[in-house]
């Protein structure tokens, strides 16, 4: 365990050239103190690491120093090739940096360990795209991904259901979710997410922008992610589920934010293990649409009118299997 934390701790250090302790102890999960120890066994293993005093002090590699580790473990070796993703990769016109940086990789190895993108490519394969989505990429998605690149200003033609618009942005980053391409991009002081199969122009200017050195792509998405899904659900339904209808709902609720509230608001059970909660839904529409596959392990009790549709729904059904079959 130690010797793979010197091992990460070195690789850090010539990946960044300098760290506090405090930032090495973050990225390694261990305490300051342990930090200090680790860094004294490097420098008597003779390691050139060294420490700067002062605000913008750390510890640092003596002069460039690089080492060259040659105990590249089997398992890592294949996982090197898994992450490649050469479909987005190609999306964005990457395809021929990634298969070139895999040849690299491929021939740094020892001959051991040179049948891992063999291996890895007979067992997994990953498909980004749902089955629905096209397969073709958006049309400007390589254009902006250079200009991500190169931090450039972009004018966007973008088509929205009211309309087109022309919007100067910022490109901040790009994010594939289910099969579709999303562009965050600073619009004057806003952060704003644009589907990339809705833009029909892109121009390409010189100017450059100076984007916030903490600006966190994957946190920012989760959180927008989290908040479109929650503002989505704009109504609310009361209903009594028995055992089995709670179990059910998980399946049954679209969005894991509502059957999350419907459990943690629910009542205690009553003498027949059924309980009454609150469920958060889009709409009444998509709320019949979800609770009328639970047949008769849900009832409805507010709204009236979803209550009515549900019951004229069993009225229905309960017709065709008492109406005498030829």
């Amino acid at each position: 365990m130690r010797a793979a934390r010197l091992i990460s701790l070195l690789l850090l250090l010539q990946a960044r050239e300098a760290m506090t302790a405090a930032e090495l102890a973050r990225e390694l999960e261990v305490s300051e103190r342990t930090v200090y120890r680790d860094v004294l066994a490097l420098s008597a293993a003779g390691v050139p690491v060294y420490a700067d005093r002062g605000r913008a002090g750390g510890y640092r590699l003596l002069g460039g120093y690089r080492t060259r580790l040659t105990g590249m473990t089997r398992d890592e070796a294949e996982a090197l090739f898994l992450t490649g993703l050469p479909g987005p990769a190609g999306d964005m016109g990457l395809a021929e940096a990634v298969a070139a940086a895999e040849l690299k990789v491929l021939a740094a190895l020892p001959p051991s360990l040179r049948d891992a993108p063999t291996r890895t490519g007979q067992r997994f394969h990953l498909e980004v795209p749902g089955w629905y989505a096209p397969s073709e990429p958006p049309p400007w998605l390589a254009e902006l991904a250079g200009a991500l690149w190169r931090d450039r200003v972009v004018t966007l033609h973008y088509q929205r259901a009211d309309g087109s618009v022309v919007r100067r942005v910022c490109p901040y980053g790009l994010v594939l979710k289910s099969g579709i391409w999303y562009l965050i991009g600073r619009v004057d002081r806003d952060l704003r997410t644009y589907r990339v199969d809705r833009i029909v122009g892109v121009q390409q200017h010189e100017e450059t922008f100076d984007r916030e050195p903490d600006f966190d792509l994957p946190g920012y998405w989760r959180t927008q992610a989290e908040a479109f899904l929650r503002g989505m659900l704009r109504a609310e339904v009361r209903i009594r589920l028995s055992p089995a209808g709670l179990r059910q709902l998980k399946h049954r609720s679209d969005i894991p934010f509502g059957y999350a509230e419907a459990v943690a608001t629910a009542d205690e059970p009553d003498g027949q293990g059924w309980v009454t909660t609150r469920l958060p839904v889009e709409s009444v529409e998509v709320a019949y649409t979800q609770l009328l596959g639970l047949g008769p392990e849900v009832e409805v009790l507010d709204p009236p009118e979803l209550r009515a549709r549900l019951a004229e729904a069993a009225r229905r059904t309960a017709a065709l299997y008492t109406a005498p079959t030829d």
